[in-house]
């Protein structure tokens, strides 16, 4: 990664964007449980504002697949490199600790896997089936890679027949070649259309404050739509470490419920825009929109 990123300055954190930390009895325990099932989270690797809070709520997004990414986007946390061959175990390892946690509504996702075959895509459904013959009422949700967009490796994630799958577009077009590693625009428009064509309710999330336009975001929500994507979420981009992407701009509320609005203008069911939204955080509330679809 570019070492000229740790001199370029950095903006100082606006109020709205200070967090209080939930340290509860509720976190211990998920805590307790993500270490026994020698699990990983987003929310750890990621770096995830939202942790205490979700953890003392006694919720969490599991990440599979490992804790290493065959791809390394300027903007993620999580670690890169050359993954472990996938573990046979894993599912029914989440599958506990769904039932464990007594979610009903479930949150999965992975690290992008170029090294598989099929991306991994036996292994995400795999553990759909497996947390659906444990906990058979959970609404399950994936967050799924592009998986180059190739119907082969989609209809597979898409038999296991989860809820809602979701790929995050993550920036506007003209950023994604500096902010994304491998990954192109199109080629996850290509993969939310596909899913979409399936009957598949999908959702998509982006990051603003990274030097887009107002114009630039409403495309990309306009691309989005066009791809059927129903479901839609907006964040700050906050920048992990020094050597990480500079955040350009910090998005005032009051913008991010103008793009809210222009969402829903646009026909999607359901958005989430506010600075602390992640494409997971409090994903259960999208559920009735889901039905409607």
């Amino acid at each position: 990664m570019p070492k000229f990123y740790d001199k370029v300055d950095v903006l100082k954190k606006p109020g709205w964007l200070k967090i209080r930390l939930h340290r509860t009895p509720e976190y211990a325990e998920v805590q307790q449980i993500v270490d026994k099932h020698a699990l990983h989270t987003i929310c750890s690797s990621g770096m995830c504002p939202n942790k205490a809070e979700c953890w003392s709520r006694r919720t969490a997004t599991f990440m599979i697949l490992g804790d290493i990414c065959t791809r390394g986007c300027r903007f993620c946390a999580t670690k890169t490199g050359h993954p472990l061959a996938p573990d046979a175990e894993e599912p029914r390892r989440v599958a506990e600790s769904v039932a464990l946690m007594k979610l009903r509504y479930v949150v999965v996702t992975s690290v992008t896997r170029d090294d598989l075959p099929d991306g991994g895509a036996a292994h995400w459904a795999q553990t759909v089936r497996a947390i659906r013959t444990q906990n058979p009422d959970a609404v399950i949700e994936l967050l799924i890679p592009d998986l180059d967009a190739q119907p082969a490796p989609l209809d597979v994630v898409v038999a296991s027949k989860p809820d809602i799958i979701g790929h995050n577009i993550e920036t506007v077009e003209r950023l994604t070649p500096v902010v994304r590693s491998k990954a192109k625009y199109r080629t996850s428009l290509e993969t939310l259309r596909y899913l979409s064509a399936q009957g598949v309710a999908t959702k998509s999330g982006l990051m603003v404050g990274l030097g887009e336009s107002d114009d630039e975001v409403l495309q990309t929500l306009h691309d989005l739509r066009d791809a059927g994507v129903g479901i839609v979420t907006l964040g700050q981009y906050l920048r992990p470490t020094l050597e990480h992407y500079p955040v350009a701009a910090y998005i005032t509320p009051e913008k991010f419920e103008w793009y809210r609005l222009k969402a829903l203008e646009m026909g999607f069911s359901y958005c989430a825009s506010a600075p602390l939204v992640r494409s997971s955080y409090m994903a259960e509330e999208a559920l009735k929109s889901v039905k409607s679809l």
